[in-house]
């Protein structure tokens, strides 16, 4: 029951640079959660 890959898929899944710059974006979008103020307990405007 092996379901087959697309090509592109593939492709995306075996380039470093695409992951690398998936793996990057996330992380941007997790830091500007965290320093919106969801995960700091400082207040910066005081």
């Amino acid at each position: 029951m092996t379901r087959r890959i697309s090509k592109t898929k593939r492709f995306i899944m075996m380039n470093p640079i695409i992951q690398f710059f998936k793996f990057i974006y996330l992380s941007l979008k997790i830091l500007v959660i965290v320093a919106g103020g969801h995960g700091g307990t400082r207040r910066v405007d005081q």
